[in-house]
């Protein structure tokens, strides 16, 4: 093998390596980087020697640390991971005045789950057996923890 060859090597299973611990988890570039620098390093030792091969060695591991150092030092991995927060909470049904009985309307499809308007408060509710349109009234069958479980109504009357 080729000196070039062996550079050439050698930096494609950096790259790949640096690549899964910054940007692609999953392991396929991290075991094909791996895979590609041991290989560069075995030829470098059949090639130059131990002396020449231990040197190969010990600058593929200094690059990586390197490498490493300044995609976490320029944040370049914060482009790639998820940044927004969610603002979602678990229905709260302390509420005395949100029981079973009570009646509101959808504000978004239940296709089964969705948002719902009941007693004033925007509340995630489950339709029991069918999907249910925008705009329609509902009204809660059963609460079981922080689950509302609602059916459509045919009147637009709220209790």
């Amino acid at each position: 093998m080729t000196p070039t060859l062996i550079i050439i090597v050698l930096v494609v299973g950096l790259l790949l390596l640096t690549l899964e611990i910054v940007a692609i988890p999953g392991g396929f570039c991290g075991v094909i980087g791996f895979l590609l620098t041991a290989f560069g390093v075995w030829q470098s030792y059949l090639w130059l020697g131990i002396t020449g091969g231990t040197i190969v060695l010990l600058c593929c591991v200094a690059i990586c640390v390197i490498l490493l150092a300044i995609f976490m030092k320029t944040k370049t991995w914060k482009r790639f991971s998820l940044n927004e927060e969610s603002d979602s909470a678990v229905n709260q049904i302390e509420d005395p005045q949100i029981k079973v009985g009570t009646r509101g309307t959808t504000v978004a499809r239940l296709a089964p789950t969705g948002k719902a308007l009941i007693d004033g408060k925007l509340m995630e509710v489950h339709a029991i057996n069918k999907f249910i349109d925008p705009d329609r009234p509902i009204e809660v069958v059963a609460i079981e923890g922080y689950r509302i479980d609602v059916c459509e109504t045919e009147d637009n009357r709220f209790d």
